[in-house]
C-alpha cells in the first residue's frame, strides 16, 4: 500500500471489503482484486499490532513488573 494507514483506517477499509465481498454480487475479476486487497489491509493491521506489542513489552520491562506480555489473538 502506497499510502500509509493507521489501524482504525485500514479495519474500516477491511470491513468495507468484507461486506462487498459477503453481498457475492462482484464480478470475479473485481473479487479476485477485492480480496488481494484485503489480505494487504489485514497483515498491515497484524504488522502495527505487533509493534504495539513490542512497544509495550519494552516498556513493561522497564519499568520491571513484567517480562512479557502477549496479546490474545481471536480465532
Amino acid at each position: 500500500m502506497s499510502e500509509e494507514l493507521t489501524f482504525e483506517e485500514a479495519m474500516d477499509k477491511l470491513e468495507d471489503i468484507v461486506e462487498k465481498l459477503e453481498e457475492g454480487d462482484v464480478p470475479l475479476e473485481k473479487a479476485i482484486s477485492i480480496y488481494k486487497q484485503g489480505m494487504d489491509l489485514s497483515r498491515l493491521c497484524h504488522q502495527k499490532l505487533k509493534a504495539v506489542e513490542d512497544q509495550l513489552t519494552q516498556i513493561l520491562r522497564e519499568d520491571g513488573e513484567l517480562e512479557s506480555f502477549t496479546v490474545q489473538e481471536e480465532e
